[in-house]
């Protein structure tokens, strides 16, 4: 327990629309441990992004957390006051934004945008806050940062803008990065070079990151711990290597057996028929079953399986757990 940096218990994050109450989370708890990656994954309105949000309690209206508690270290945030969030948010624990370009102010010099990060938690002359801002774009592998800063949002590409997010995120030194959809869409060479800068900031500053994303190969690639996400709750978790290569439950084996693969022995790619429920209208029996190749009759009898422990750290909710590897018919 003393190298969890981040423990989520029962966390429930609902949007009450006029018509509805979107469960948009009910009901997830996971932990995050001291440099390391945790990826969450799911397909888009599973409720991956809330986690997110709802960490730094920046859940938009109508959406507000009805239950459950985060922990960062002993504290907990759901239990702070506007001031003390305030103060956690960027200094201990930080996110960078899916939509790098949408994420910043488009009427404000970027280098601005990075010293507000700064002299809202540093007491710091500007000269001083401006040192750092342009040492941080540099690291981010920013050309002549010493020009970059006078320049808007606007005057740059989606993967300058997402690196001035990361300098945001990261020049205060954060023990924690919320990461949502970091690559999104950007070219596959700017994905890497994204990829690497994590990994980096992950390595040298031993920094623990929640990466959520839809793309299971980042996760492979990034993450020491996977939990997939469906209509609002972790129908699988553990390490990456065991989940991926083999995985328990129907949603995880159909989400990876969509994914072609290059060493030659994949046959037709397996679809996912349907599509996700409505979060307003969740029916009383699994949320998968409608999509389900391994239903049976139990899963009607309640809204939800209880996540259970197959092997250490391996946790899955499933009556009918698939034997089977990715792919396989």
């Amino acid at each position: 327990m003393e190298d969890v940096i981040l423990r989520v218990e029962g966390l429930r994050t609902h949007y009450f629309e006029k018509d509805a109450v979107v469960k948009a989370v009910d009901g997830i708890s996971f932990e995050l441990r001291r440099g390391t990656t945790l990826g969450i994954v799911g397909e888009s309105g599973c409720g991956k992004t809330t986690v997110g949000l709802s960490v730094l309690d920046l859940v938009p209206y109508p959406g507000r957390i009805v239950g459950g508690r985060i922990f960062y270290g002993e504290a907990e945030v759901t239990a702070m006051s506007g001031e003390e969030l305030r103060r956690l948010r960027g200094r201990e624990i930080s996110m960078i934004f899916q939509d790098p370009v949408a994420g910043l102010n488009p009427v404000l010099p970027v280098g601005v945008q990075v010293e507000e990060t700064i002299t809202n938690h540093l007491s710091l002359p500007k000269r001083e806050a401006r040192r750092m801002t342009v040492d941080i774009l540099r690291q981010m592998g920013l050309p002549h940062p010493e020009r970059l800063v006078q320049q808007y949002p606007f005057h740059l590409s989606s993967g300058m803008c997402q690196r001035v997010m990361i300098a945001i995120a990261t020049v205060l030194d954060p023990r924690i990065i919320v990461a949502d959809e970091p690559t999104a869409s950007l070219d596959v060479t700017i994905q890497a070079a994204i990829l690497e800068e994590l990994g980096r900031l992950k390595a040298e500053r031993e920094v623990s990151i929640i990466l959520i994303t839809h793309d299971l190969g980042v996760v492979a690639q990034m993450a020491d711990e996977v939990a997939v996400m469906y209509a609002g709750r972790i129908v699988e978790s553990g390490r990456v290597g065991e989940v991926f290569q083999r995985p328990r439950h129907p949603y995880t084996w159909a989400l990876l057996s969509a994914l072609p693969r290059l060493d030659g022995s994949q046959g037709p790619l397996h679809a996912i028929k349907g599509s996700p429920p409505d979060l307003g209208k969740l029916p009383p029996e699994c949320a998968f079953l409608p999509r389900c190749h391994k239903a049976v009759s139990a899963c009607r009898q309640e809204p939800w399986p209880p996540l259970k422990e197959l092997s250490p750290g391996h946790w899955v909710a499933c009556f009918n757990l698939v034997y089977q590897e990715p792919g396989e018919d």
